[in-house]
């Protein structure tokens, strides 16, 4: 079973910027996993449906964000420490949310959907101020 626990959120001024990390237990992300493919941050406003911002495979390494972050957000997999990091500049009150990480199955193209994913962290919250 992968455990997730995210850390680094905070509270930050418009066009600073935040490093979140993800660190994970009991997957190999060298090698293959029946059951997880993809790493993924998601964020969640109040109100608001869970948004997919950045994806990574392991395997491979491609990566894909949302439109709302490309190229403000950038992730990157640490597989010695096991850890997958999300540097966020530029933040605006915009991305204020709370940040989870995620492992799944995701098919290319589909990252971004929450259903492919059951494994969660416990989230680790960002505020951004004007």
């Amino acid at each position: 079973q992968v455990r997730l626990v995210e850390s680094g959120g905070g509270s930050v001024q418009a066009g600073g910027s935040l490093r979140l990390a993800c660190r994970f237990s009991g997957y190999d992300p060298t090698g293959y996993d029946p059951n997880i493919n993809s790493l993924t941050w998601f964020r969640q406003a109040p109100g608001k449906e869970r948004e997919g911002v950045a994806n990574i495979y392991p395997i491979g390494g491609s990566k894909g964000y949302s439109y709302s972050v490309q190229g403000r957000f950038t992730i990157s997999l640490d597989n010695t420490a096991n850890t997958v990091w999300l540097q966020m500049n530029n933040l605006n009150t915009a991305d204020t949310a709370m940040y989870y990480c995620a492992a799944g199955w995701a098919d290319s193209g589909t990252w971004f959907l929450p259903t492919n994913y059951n494994s969660w962290g416990q989230g680790t919250q960002v505020t951004v101020s004007s």
